[in-house]
């Protein structure tokens, strides 16, 4: 199966998971904090702050890493998401990063 972006993403790899057995919920390349799914990066950081009450600016939440979400669980960043919508024929030229404007 090749794989393909699903929807943006941000890995927000500080924010500390108050139920630590539910972390393999996440992508499976993710191995610490939490990634917040959505149509667009605006929805991912809105459900963030809704959730946490934090905004969404390393000083408030540690280091995060916008991308997007795979078919096959993972989560990759926007150079990588670029790549692989390429090669799935999402986007019908090459770029450097995907924005999910270039998707949708």
């Amino acid at each position: 199966m090749k794989e393909i972006i699903l929807c943006s993403a941000i890995w927000y790899k500080n924010l500390p998971l108050i139920k630590e057995g539910l972390a393999n919920q996440n992508p499976k390349n993710v191995d610490r904090g939490i990634v917040f799914c959505g149509h667009r990066h605006p929805h991912c950081m809105y459900s963030m702050i809704a959730i946490t009450g934090k905004r969404s600016v390393e000083p408030e939440v540690g280091e995060y890493v916008q991308g997007f979400l795979t078919n096959k669980n993972r989560f990759v960043d926007r150079k990588e998401g670029a790549i692989i919508a390429f090669d799935a024929q999402q986007i019908k030229e090459e770029k450097q990063t995907l924005y999910s404007e270039d998707l949708y």
